[in-house]
C-alpha cells in the first residue's frame, strides 16, 4: 500500500480511552482526526483502498521499543530487526549503540549508521549514542546535535571493545556534559566488582543454569542503580535505568524522584514472563543480563506495571544465533540476551491485558507514549492524536495462537517464548500511513521505508 490518505476503522486506543467503532483519518502520513465511523461518507465507505476495516480489533498507536540491539550480532542488522518489529506492531525502534563492529561514539560512526538505517529499515528508528574513554566530550555535544535520542553507558564491563564499563569518575564528568544537551543518559546498572567476585564464586558450578542468577545478586543491581542516581542528581542529568529486574529498584526510583531527580526506569518482557525457576528448562536460552529473578519478583513487577510505577517495558532484543546460546553445557560459556522485539506487544497483551493485569490503556502507556516521551520522540510518536505520525498496530483480541519460533522473522531463529499460548494477534502494522506488515500474507513494505527520527529534547 502506498503512503496515501486512508481511513482505519476499529476500536481506537486514545490516551484517555478507547473509542469503539471509530475512524482514524490519515492525511500525508499523519493523523488528521478521529471521528465516529458513521461520519465516513457513503461515497467512500465501501472502498477497500481508502477505508481499512478492523472491526472488533484494537487500533493501537505503533509501539516504540526503546531497547533494541540490531547489530550486537552481525547476522541480524536493520533488515531482520525491522521486519521483526513490524510483525510485532513495533513502528519505532530505539537502536542501541553497541555494535559487533564497535561503539557508536563518534559523529562519523553515527552518520554512517543512520544512512544504513534509512536504506534498509522497514520501520522508523531513533538512535542512541555512547561515550568512550578515548573520545573527548565534544563528541557528546556533536551527537546530541545530530539527533541522538540519548546516551547509553554501562557500569559493567560486558566487552572491553564493544560494551565496556565506564568508571564512576568518567560517568560523573560525562553526566554533567550530557545534562547540558538535554538528552537522557541510560545506564546498564550492574556493579562490576560484585559481579566479577560472584562470577568467580560460581565459575565451577556452571552446569547448573541457575548459577547464572546467583552470580549476579540483586544487590549488584541496586547498588549500581543508586550510584547512577546519585551522579545524576549531582549533575542535573536526566537518567534512565535499563532492564530493571525486581521491584526494589522501582521503589528506589520513586524516592529519588521525590528528591527532584528526573529519572525513568524500565523492565523487560522476559522479567515479566520468566523466573529463575525457568532456567532449568530454558538453560542458555534464558541467560540474560541482569538475570531472571524469583517468581515473587515477577508478580511484584506486574503489580508495579499496573499501578503506574514502572515507566516503560522493552524487549532488550539481542538476536544471538542459537549456537551462541546452547552450544555449551556450562551456562557461563553461553552468550547473554534473547530476541524479543517481535514478541513485545503480543506477549504483553496476552499476559497483561488478557489476564487482567493491565488495561489496554496501561499497555499503550507502557509500550507507546512513555517510551516516546522519555527519548525525545513524543512530539510525533507514541499516541493517536492529530498531527502525529500515522503509526498503528492493529491487534485482533479474538485470535488465539501458539507462538512458534520457526515463524518469527529475526535471523536468530529461536525464541524463549516458543510454545507459549497467546491471546490476541497483531494483524497489520502501519508506519506513517503505509502498511508495512500484513499477517495474512506475511508481506512487508520494502526496505528503506523506515526513517531516522531525530530526537527533540528540552533541558
Amino acid at each position: 500500500m502506498e503512503n496515501k490518505d486512508v481511513i482505519l476503522v476499529g476500536d481506537i486506543v486514545l490516551p484517555d480511552g478507547v473509542k469503539r467503532d471509530h475512524a482514524v483519518w490519515v492525511k500525508d502520513g499523519r493523523i488528521d482526526r478521529v471521528t465516529p465511523a458513521q461520519e465516513i461518507p457513503d461515497s467512500i465507505r465501501n472502498d477497500p483502498k481508502t477505508v481499512i476495516r478492523a472491526d472488533g480489533c484494537y487500533v493501537l498507536p505503533g509501539v516504540v521499543d526503546a531497547h533494541v540491539h540490531c547489530y550486537s550480532a552481525l547476522n541480524e542488522g536493520f533488515i531482520h530487526t525491522s521486519r521483526s518489529a513490524a510483525a510485532g506492531g513495533v513502528t519505532t525502534v530505539i537502536e542501541m549503540p553497541y555494535d559487533a563492529t564497535g561503539m557508536i561514539c563518534t559523529l562519523d560512526a553515527f552518520e554512517e549508521k543512520k544512512d544504513r538505517l534509512e536504506a534498509e529499515s522497514v520501520v522508523d528508528m531513533a538512535m542512541l549514542a555512547t561515550i568512550h574513554k578515548q573520545e573527548g566530550y565534544e563528541s557528546i555535544r556533536e551527537l546530541a546535535a545530530a539527533g541522538a535520542c540519548g546516551f547509553k553507558v554501562s557500569m559493567f564491563n560486558t566487552d572491553s571493545f564493544r560494551f565496556p564499563r565506564i568508571d564512576d569518575g568518567q560517568l560523573l564528568d560525562s553526566f554533567a556534559v550530557i545534562a547540558e544537551t538535554g538528552c537522557p543518559v541510560g545506564v546498564h546498572a550492574e556493579n562490576d566488582e560484585i559481579v566479577r567476585r560472584y562470577l568467580d564464586k560460581y565459575k565451577d558450578k556452571g552446569e547448573d543454569p541457575k548459577s547464572h542468577a546467583l552470580s549476579r545478586p540483586k544487590v549488584s543491581e541496586s547498588s549500581a542503580a543508586l550510584t547512577a542516581m546519585e551522579l545524576a542528581l549531582a549533575t542535573g542529568a536526566k537518567l534512565h535505568l535499563y532492564h530493571c529486574t525486581y521491584p526494589r529498584i522501582f521503589k528506589l526510583v520513586e524516592y529519588y524522584r521525590s528528591q527532584g531527580l528526573r529519572v525513568t526506569a524500565e523492565t523487560c518482557t522476559h522479567y515479566l514472563t520468566f523466573s529463575d525457576e525457568d532456567m532449568t528448562r530454558l538453560k542458555g536460552r534464558g541467560k540474560i543480563n541482569p538475570p531472571l529473578r524469583s517468581p515473587a519478583d515477577v508478580e511484584g513487577l506486574w503489580e508495579l506495571a499496573g499501578d503506574g510505577t514502572i515507566d516503560l517495558i522493552t524487549s532488550d532484543h539481542a538476536p544471538w544465533l542459537l549456537e551462541r546460546k546452547t552450544n555449551e553445557e556450562n551456562i557461563f560459556a553461553n552468550a547473554s540476551g534473547a530476541p524479543g522485539v517481535e514478541q513485545l506487544l503480543p506477549v504483553l497483551y496476552s499476559e497483561g491485558v488478557a489476564k487482567g493485569r493491565l488495561t489496554i490503556l496501561d499497555l499503550a502507556r507502557l509500550l507507546c507514549e512513555n517510551p516516546a516521551n522519555t527519548f525525545g520522540l513524543g512530539h510525533r510518536k507514541g499516541k493517536i492524536a492529530a498531527g502525529y505520525d500515522a503509526d498503528f498496530a492493529i491487534l485482533d483480541p479474538a485470535v488465539n495462537s501458539t507462538l512458534d519460533e520457526n515463524n518469527l522473522h529475526s535471523s536468530a531463529g529461536w525464541s524463549p517464548y516458543h510454545g507459549m499460548r497467546l491471546e490476541g494477534k497483531v494483524t497489520r502494522t502501519f508506519v506513517r500511513g503505509k502498511q508495512v506488515f500484513d499477517a495474512e500474507s506475511d508481506e512487508f513494505a520494502e526496505a528503506g521505508h523506515g526513517r531516522f527520527v531525530p530526537a527533540v529534547h528540552g533541558r
